[in-house]
């Protein structure tokens, strides 16, 4: 694939239409957090019929026979994954948070149910959070784990007859604060004082409202403010066995951290979009910049320093595109990108986004750091990307380590 089609380019101004009228002007109300994202996205939802496939595809994969569509994407992509990155890319470049509670609700949250739960906890789950009804979030960070998500994690279950009790607190959860359907990981305390660190880690489904759990209000951001994100905290929260994940103890982990690789997968391939969508409304914002503004008598683009500029972000947006371009080859023929290969994807494309955006902010100049304009709020949603998804230095591990294990 070496250009868009026809057909995804039509797709692609659909959206770009959807994202002017709908979406530009509650800028200033989603950036702020007094607007929460959710409303706007089934709107979106609706407007493109995507609810309609969504519940098509959830009531297809319920139909087959239990563990069917757990490979390929499932959820993440659906077999729509042109039209699933075109989206994402668009979103991206105008309001990265709408994007981040998009994708952690239905590419984490439902992709994770699709992937391990039974039958029945996907006909129970799926189909509110596919057509996205329902939010989701998925909880694996904590206040003093961060990049070692599994080792110091300290939020535990213990068994009380065919019940768990959990307790303790996870952070930077995005969609936290209003979430409806919550993947929770814990570690499981036996009782027999063996190390936390090696202990055997469980997945549960947790619903809003339940005894025990409380979701702490959004946090005040650097940027992607659109994306509420929160504190979520465990109290003696009583979960029976229908709400632990697969409904077996299976593992040494119940396989948790083999599920959670492949999440960071999904999560890390769709960082190189959303790095486009940034460069893209970039890229178009300071080419029309260095056409109007005028200095001494002539515009900037006249200027060899604006002009070395624009040149860099051209090839940093044909670098991210091929990527992406790649990406959609790969998901099409059935395959996933390896986890080194997502966490190359993500430190290029979240460096080359950030970069490109920074250097939006200085053609600009003063103008570029005021509020008023986009480049500001790009330049502080760009930064977020090398952070999300797992920070661009635990990246340079996965791919080292890929390489090496070769």
């Amino acid at each position: 694939m070496i250009e868009w089609s026809e057909t995804e380019l039509l797709i692609r101004d659909a959206i770009r239409e959807f994202v002017d009228k709908e979406i530009r002007p509650r800028l200033d109300a989603l950036e702020s957090g007094t607007l929460p994202p959710y409303d706007l996205i089934r709107k979106m939802f609706a407007s493109f019929g995507i609810d309609a496939l969504a519940r098509e595809s959830v009531t297809k994969l319920l139909a087959k026979s239990p563990g069917s569509g757990s490979g390929g994407g499932g959820l993440a992509f659906g077999g729509q994954e042109a039209m699933a990155l075109i989206a994402v890319s668009e979103l991206a470049g105008v309001s990265l948070g709408i994007v981040a509670s998009l994708g952690v609700s239905i590419g984490l949250t439902a992709q994770t149910i699709l992937t391990k739960g039974t039958q029945a906890q996907k006909e129970r789950w799926l189909p509110g959070l596919a057509t996205f009804e329902k939010v989701g979030a998925w909880a694996i960070t904590e206040p003093d784990s961060g990049s070692d998500a599994f080792g110091g994690m300290k939020t535990s279950v213990r068994r009380d007859g065919d019940e768990y009790v959990l307790n303790g607190q996870k952070t930077f959860i995005t969609n936290g604060p209003y979430a409806d359907t919550i993947i929770v990981y814990a570690k499981l305390d036996e009782g027999d004082g063996a190390a936390v660190r090696d202990r055997k880690v469980l997945t549960f489904v947790l619903d809003k409202g339940m005894p025990g759990l409380t979701q702490g209000k959004p946090f005040k951001k650097m940027g992607m403010m659109s994306s509420p994100t929160g504190e979520l905290f465990f109290s003696d929260v009583r979960l029976g066995r229908d709400r632990l994940l697969g409904e077996a103890e299976t593992g040494r982990d119940g396989d948790s951290k083999a599920e959670v690789k492949s999440g960071f997968a999904v999560e890390r391939i769709g960082v190189a979009a959303l790095a486009l969508g940034i460069i893209n409304e970039c890229h178009r914002l300071c080419v029309d910049y260095a056409k109007n503004r005028t200095l001494w008598g002539q515009e900037i683009g006249r200027f060899q320093l604006i002009q070395l500029k624009l040149a860099k972000m051209e090839v940093a947006r044909i670098n991210v595109q091929n990527m992406v371009f790649q990406l959609i080859e790969t998901l099409r023929a059935g395959k996933m990108p390896t986890l080194a290969e997502a966490s190359a994807m993500k430190l290029y494309s979240s460096e080359a986004a950030t970069e490109v955006a920074m250097e939006a902010v200085q053609l600009f100049g003063g103008n570029g750091y005021m509020a008023e304009y986009r480049v500001e709020q790009l330049a502080r949603d760009a930064k977020s990307l090398m952070i999300y998804a797992g920070s661009n230095e635990i990246q340079v591990t996965h791919i080292a380590k890929g390489l090496l294990a070769r």
